[in-house]
């Protein structure tokens, strides 16, 4: 794979937006077949939340990848949807890293759950629960290299924001 592969058809505006698509699967794959399906760990409604701004970004690099705009202004707003996305996903999971380092005696207690608040509540109070965060955020259930699930997901996140960025400046305004 030569340096000139690299530049002009990986990190273009298309090769970029296809990275980013591919990454919002493989992310969702692992969260649901690997987390949930091998290892039986249920989604907190941070981590829901957390999974919503990923597919967000996902459709969005997915429309930018498949139709490939040639105006800049489309480009842009393309990523800009992705970009809003992730940067849903990279707020949920800094709040989550904060409650998993809350000393015990300050982190909520758990609350009755996602879906009971989307049977019961409008969904402005539903927002509002669950930023809150509840116990069961706070609890470290499996860790890769000694960092929580949330860790990880902000460092994928914040990876996945820098392309963003990328694919946006490669957008060419003339």
């Amino acid at each position: 794979m030569s340096v000139s592969f690299l530049t002009n058809k990986l990190l273009h505006y298309r090769g970029v937006a296809g990275v980013l698509t591919v990454a919002s699967m493989v992310g969702m794959c692992f969260a649901y077949f690997y987390l949930q399906g091998v290892q039986k760990l249920d989604p907190c409604p941070l981590c829901i939340f957390q999974r919503v701004g990923l597919i967000v970004m996902g459709i969005f690099a997915f429309l930018a990848f498949l139709f490939n705009p040639k105006r800049p202004l489309v480009r842009v707003l393309l990523m800009l949807g992705a970009l809003l996305g992730m940067l849903w996903s990279v707020g949920v999971a800094a709040r989550h890293v904060w409650i998993q380092h809350l000393p015990p005696d300050q982190v909520p207690s758990c609350g009755p759950g996602l879906d009971y608040w989307m049977d019961t509540l409008p969904i402005a109070q539903v927002f509002k629960e669950v930023f809150k965060g509840s116990g069961e955020c706070a609890v470290i259930d499996w860790t890769f290299l000694g960092f929580s699930i949330p860790e990880m997901s902000l460092a994928f996140f914040g990876v996945l924001l820098l392309l963003i960025v990328w694919a946006m400046r490669q957008a060419k305004f003339p």
